[in-house]
Order: C-alpha cells, then sequence, then structure tokens
C-alpha cells in the first residue's frame, strides 16, 4: 500500500520532490520506491519530461487499478477504525459561498475528521470549474442554471443589492458592479436589464469579491449577489425600485467519480446534506 501510495501521489503531482514533500519521504527514498514497484510490477511505470515525471502507458493503466485498491484500503480502515479520515483535500468555493456558508461546513466536518486538512480555494465558478477539470481540485462547490442536467443541493435567488442606508429609484442609465462576463450573475443581470429595455453601464466586472463589494459599499453601483449572500451592510432591493426580477441559481457539488478518495466522499456527503439545511 506504502508504493501504491507513493506512485499515486508522484502521478497526482507530476514531481518527485514534490510528491515526496507531500508524503513526507526525501526524494532519493521515493525513487528508490518507484524502482522497487516497477520491479515488482515488471513494467515502466514513470518516464522523464521537460515538465517533470508522468506515467508512461502501462504506468497509466496501473494507476487506475492503484487508486481503486488505495480508495478500498482507506475506506475499510475509516469504516472499521470508527470513520475518523485523515489526509488533504482540496476544495473550491465560489466567494461569496465561502462567505455565507464555509464556516458552517467546515466547522461541523472538522468535528468528524479533526485529522483531515481542507485547504480551500476560491474564485469564480468558471475559474473553479476550470481548476477542477484540470485536475487542481478534489471537489469544487458551483453555481449552475436550474435547467441543469445535475444534482442541485440548493437553489439560491439572485437579487439587486445596494448600501443599506442608499434609498430611491435607481434611473437609466443603472450602473452594475458584477463578476466576470461569464459569471451567472453578469449574465443574469445583463439579460433582464436586456429584456426590459433599460440601459445600463458596468462599472466593475471582476472575479474578486471584495472589490465588487467595495464598489457597492461606495454607493456607486449595484450589485447581484444570491440572497443569503448579501452582506448585513448591503439591503436587497424590491421590485419598488423599478428594477426587473432576476432568475433563480442552483449550488451544486462537482467530484471526480474515477479518482475520488475516502475522504474527498465524506466532505460530499457532508456537504450534500448540510448544505440544503443552511
Amino acid at each position: 500500500m506504502d508504493l501504491l501510495r507513493s506512485f499515486a501521489s508522484v502521478a497526482k503531482t507530476g514531481a518527485l520532490s514534490r510528491a515526496a514533500s507531500q508524503i513526507g519521504r526525501s526524494q532519493v527514498a521515493l525513487s528508490i520506491q518507484m524502482k522497487r514497484l516497477e520491479d515488482l510490477v515488471g513494467h515502466s511505470l514513470l518516464t522523464r519530461t521537460g515538465r517533470g515525471v508522468v506515467p508512461t502507458v502501462q504506468g497509466e493503466r496501473f494507476l487506475i487499478h492503484a487508486r481503486r485498491i488505495l480508495s478500498s484500503h482507506d475506506g475499510a480502515l475509516a469504516e472499521f477504525s470508527g470513520g475518523s479520515l485523515s489526509g488533504t483535500l482540496r476544495f473550491g468555493c465560489p466567494d461569496d459561498y465561502a462567505q455565507a456558508f464555509l464556516s458552517t461546513l467546515l466547522r461541523g466536518f472538522a468535528q468528524h475528521h479533526p485529522a483531515a486538512a481542507i485547504e480551500v480555494i476560491c474564485g469564480s465558478t468558471p475559474r473553479l470549474q476550470a481548476q477542477f477539470d484540470r485536475g487542481g481540485l478534489d471537489l469544487a462547490l458551483v453555481s449552475v442554471p436550474l435547467a441543469a442536467d445535475r444534482a442541485i443541493l440548493r437553489r439560491e435567488d439572485l437579487v439587486w443589492a445596494v448600501p443599506r442606508d442608499q434609498s430611491g429609484l435607481w434611473t437609466d442609465p443603472i450602473t452594475l458592479a458584477l463578476g466576470d462576463p461569464d459569471t451567472l450573475d453578469h449574465r443574469a443581470a445583463v439579460a433582464a436589464l436586456d429584456r426590459a429595455g433599460r440601459c445600463y453601464s458596468i462599472a466593475y466586472a471582476s472575479g474578486s469579491l471584495s472589490g465588487l463589494l467595495a464598489v457597492v459599499r461606495s454607493g456607486q453601483a449595484v450589485a447581484v449577489p444570491t440572497r443569503f449572500a448579501v452582506p448585513a451592510d448591503l439591503r436587497i432591493l424590491t421590485a419598488a425600485s423599478g428594477l426587473p426580477p432576476l432568475t433563480r441559481i442552483g449550488i451544486t457539488i462537482r467530484i471526480e467519480e474515477r479518482h475520488d478518495s475516502p475522504l474527498a466522499r465524506a466532505f460530499a456527503r457532508h456537504v450534500r446534506e448540510i448544505l440544503p439545511a443552511l
């Protein structure tokens, strides 16, 4: 199992040095392990390239079996040792969901799995999806249209938000502070205003939630967060403001089912159980 775990780490990181640091071994000791594994298997499993170390064709085939064996092994240990898991998990979470949900999710999971380390990477849904597709995340919480063919964990209203002390009707052109152009809040706001025939200008478009909120708090623009993620110092505009209604979106979790780990599956189950009730 030790050899399989080391091999899976090398394949995941693409470098002996990074894998050695991750599993707590010296690079020399890791190289000896890989040579021993290749001798046992009877095939060359790794090859060096200009960018690091990658599995050979035989190595790719063997990696599928190695991950499956490791997953079964770790799952059995967790089940018969009381269910507490250890390891590191890379979890992607949009900034607004991190602000609204993350502390509750992490605190609850840590009570059951205190030895597990959750590395949180925040960003917009399109950025997280791209990172997930490249293998940079073990699982990710993302926004999707309600029509998406995915298991929706929670449905959220998109709303118009302004500083709490700001009042009055919004006349054209409406100044907006939105996420990147490929995010759902940006697309929903533009589509709603276009349908209503309203003029608008975009004062700020970025994946940085802190920057977006700073513009809104200055009183210079309207933001489009989810209802649950509206900070206490902002307020939601009602229909009386004259702004058109916005769509609802869904929240779902992405996990690589083929290469998941007991820790990833446990955290995904935790999110699926807790998030809908928050």
